[in-house]
């Protein structure tokens, strides 16, 4: 697999059914190992051991609506009251991010309003937040710390 612009990490691997298995520690099982799933995984691994984002607070491919299509949110991080706070979409290492790639997660966040977004391939990382003046970008992830003071 392509080597990340994030913190390594002991992830564990095996073969399940004839295909390489990635560990996902929030949904406790093995998963295909796809390359966005290992952009997926070392991101997650980034937001709790490195940022201290709590793990009970981070869903993986929670299902939504958009355009009467079902769609899958690749990472929701929400707040102490369980509304989104943060929406994550993961991309392949060889996808290069791009305005495109934002106004996707822009769109998905349009029917679960979080405050944050931020898009990833693994090398390049791009987090925006969205309030009523519109979209800015951010230098650096938010800290979840930021949560408390957005409420």
């Amino acid at each position: 697999m392509t080597p990340l612009n994030l913190p390594a990490y002991e992830y564990r691997l095996k073969e399940v059914e004839g295909k390489l298995s990635i560990f996902d520690p929030l949904r406790k099982r093995f998963l295909v190992l796809t390359p966005e799933e290992w952009v997926r995984q070392h991101f997650v691994n980034y937001l709790t051991a490195h940022l201290k984002y709590p793990k009970s607070l981070i869903k993986i491919e929670g299902g939504l609506t958009y355009n009467q299509l079902a769609k899958r949110s690749d990472i929701v991080v929400h707040d102490r009251e369980g509304k989104p706070w943060m929406l994550i979409e993961c991309k392949s290492p060889d996808i290069k991010l791009s305005e495109q790639t934002v106004r996707q997660a822009a769109m998905y966040n349009s029917k679960l309003a979080a405050k944050y977004i931020a898009v990833t391939n693994g090398l390049a990382h791009i987090y925006c937040k969205i309030d009523s003046t519109g979209i800015s970008v951010l230098a650096e992830p938010p800290s979840f710390g930021d949560e408390v003071s957005d409420l």
